[in-house]
Parts: structure tokens; sequence; C-alpha cells
């Protein structure tokens, strides 16, 4: 039985946003409603990202829809933020694409690139005409990617980068990647640099077997004497602080994202404890235990909201610190998988078919726990802010 969402909001949280900000919203979860929902269980079966909404989303100005200028939409923080909860409502791996995009890759060229640079990549990208990723991730380094070892050496007026790079997400259907590289001629600082995909030596192969962002490509990257020009350099980047700098833009929007898969799955367990019938021919929702579980993912869904925006205007007044991000990320994705597990409870068997959407945000949540830092990363940055202590 198919089942519509019918939007979450218990404590009347609309009445905190300004029309402009519901708008933005309701025009995002529209779009997914007709484009990505009558897809998603097809394209997850098939292991398949939607390429063909690459340009709707474009078209919708989805595309940093944070920055300004370069057709770029100028959204403020809290708007972009509830795009990315409509986003990931339908499927964390389309949300990934865009935050990746976005935040990942247009963010640093905005924020580190020469006026050359942004003029040459943004406006493209923000039509979709060109597609970004963010090599940082490697094998060997995941939670500690400051121990890299993809190098570039300056060689007269070019740089040859040697390297691998791991789980990037739309690796192989990128126009340019981000790389994080140690500068071997500046004494091993991390430096970003733009490599168009087609250069040689820069090879691109995706990672098959997932059971978790089957409509995500994501991928393994290598780099061998990949030549690219100083003038690929990101002039502005030096230290970890950049790549940890456009980290936290991305991760505010999987705080957000977050909040809309949990609604998914509490929204669709509701509509199936009302009309799924056992003892006495009474509804499940009926009992007292379903009850429990459903009183407890409003309950935390209507927490992270309020920590969401709360970390949302604190960003749009440029005072949202590294562990508000953090604190937002760490809750409101640990509360979405705990969503996604007790709704699949509340469904029983059914909970597991793809004929609802939960089994398959529980998956991908998996993920979403792990990467752009984990729970127990998030929790340590947390703990040396309010300590001072750095326990890693």
């Amino acid at each position: 039985m198919a089942i519509k969402f019918r939007g979450v909001d218990f404590l009347e949280f609309d009445s905190l946003l300004t029309d402009e900000e519901r708008l933005v919203r309701d025009t995002t979860r529209k779009f997914i409603e007709d484009n990505l929902i009558p897809i998603i269980e097809e394209c997850n079966r098939a292991g398949r990202f939607p390429k063909e909404l690459v340009k709707p989303m474009a078209d919708l100005g989805l595309y940093g829809a944070s920055l300004k200028g370069y057709g770029c939409a100028g959204m403020s923080n809290v708007e972009y933020g509830l795009v990315m909860q409509e986003l990931e409502r339908g499927d964390s791996g389309v949300r990934s694409f865009v935050s990746v995009h976005s935040s990942l890759a247009m963010y640093p060229i905005y924020a580190f690139g020469s006026d050359e640079q942004k003029q040459t990549w943004l406006p493209v990208m923000q039509k979709g005409e060109k597609i970004g990723c963010f090599g940082l991730t490697e094998p060997d380094f995941g939670s500690n990617p400051g121990g890299m070892r993809t190098r570039a050496k300056q060689s007269g007026k070019e740089y040859i980068l040697n390297g691998e790079k791991m789980w990037i997400t739309s690796g192989s259907i990128a126009d340019v990647a981000i790389i994080w590289a140690k500068a071997e001629d500046e004494d091993n600082n991390i430096r970003g640099f733009l490599v168009e995909t087609d250069r040689p030596g820069f090879h691109a192969e995706d990672i098959h077997g997932k059971w978790s962002l089957r409509a995500s490509v994501t991928s393994s990257l290598s780099l061998q004497d990949v030549r690219i020009p100083e003038s690929n350099l990101l002039p502005k980047t030096g230290g970890l602080k950049s790549p940890l700098m456009c980290l936290s833009q991305a991760r505010y929007g999987i705080g957000w994202g977050a909040i809309g898969a949990a609604m998914a799955c509490y929204d669709c367990a509701l509509q199936y404890s009302l009309f799924r019938k056992q003892f006495r021919d009474q509804p499940i929702a009926s009992h007292q235990l379903v009850q429990e579980k459903l009183t407890w993912m409003i309950s935390e869904i209507t927490k992270a909201q309020l920590l969401a925006l709360q970390v949302g205007r604190l960003k749009d007044k440029d005072k949202a610190r590294p562990q508000h991000i953090s604190m937002s990320k760490r809750n409101n994705v640990w509360m979405a998988l705990e969503c996604a597990r007790m709704a699949r409870d509340i469904l029983g068997a059914n909970g597991i078919a793809d004929e609802y959407p939960i089994f398959r945000h529980m998956a991908n949540l998996e993920s979403v726990k792990t990467y752009e830092g984990t729970h127990d990363i998030h929790t340590l940055i947390i703990g040396q802010s309010i300590t001072g202590i750095d326990a890693l």
C-alpha cells in the first residue's frame, strides 16, 4: 500500500519559519514528491543514481544554494537546511549528491579560490553543467585525514599529484575534483587543488556491492603523476583547517537532512499503525507499546528540528561554531537511525519490503552516521569544546 507523506509538525514548528523559508521547503518538497519518490525504489534496487534529476535540480536553484553571486540562489542557511531536509526525506544518496556538489566542491572554490577560478567553475556548476567531487578521505585515513599520503610536488609551473582517495561521492561522474594533498615544497602543508577528471593519470572507479546509499555514486580515485597547472592551486587553502571548513558546511546540511529521513519513517509508521489491525480487529496504534515508539519518535524529531533551526539561525549570524554543527549532526543522525529502526519494528515483516521506504532509509543512515565525521568523532569535538581537553 502506497503511503503519501503528510508532513510532520507536532509543536507548530512552521510558526518559527518565515514565509520565504516555508516557500523554499514546500517547493523542494513538491519537487521530491513529483520527481524522486516515484523512481527512488527502482533506483535503489538497481543501484542507479538518477542522473535525469541533475538538470531539474539545477533549474530549481539547489546547487550552491547558500552562496552569493555566480548565478547561485543566495538562500539563508536555514533555507538551505530545509532544502537538505526535503532531499533526504526522498533519499540520503540524492541529498549526498547535492550536498557534496554544493558544500564540498562549490564552497571551497567560493571560499578559497581565485576570481578566475570562481568565474570559470561556479556558474557552470550552479547550472549542473559541470559536476564536482571532494577528495579528502583515503583508504588508510578516514577519521584522521591529517595523515593523508597524497602528495603534490611543484615542477616548474605545474604541480604533479600522486595518491589515492576512497569513498568519494560522485567520483566517477565528476568533471572536477577538489583534491587535498600535502605540498612537498611547503613542508607538507595541506593544500587544495582543482583537478579536472579528464587529465592523464586520473582514474575513478565505482565501489560496488554497497548495501547503503545505493542511489548514489561512490568511487575510489587514483592519481598517478597527474599534472595540473599551478593556477589550479586553490590559493587561500592552507592546513587541515581548510578541508574541515568545507566539512562544517556539509555537516550542517546533514543535521537537517537526517530530520527528513526520520520524518519519512515516522509518518509511514504512524499511518501504517492506524490501518494495520491485529487482536480484536483493532489498529495496532491502539496498543501501548506502539504508542510508546511513536511518542519517542515524534519527541526526538521535534527536538532535532529545534536544534537544527537554532544552529541555522546562529549560522546566519556567523555565530555557529564547529561544536554546534557537530551536536546537530551527531544527535540528529543518531535520532533518525533510531526512528528508522523503531518504524521498521512497527511495520513488522512489511518493514523490510521496498513497498515502504523505511529499510532503505535505515540502511542509508548507517552510512550517514559514519561519513563526514563519525558519531564518536563528533562526541570528541563536543567534549573538547566543553572541557578544553583534546581526547583524540
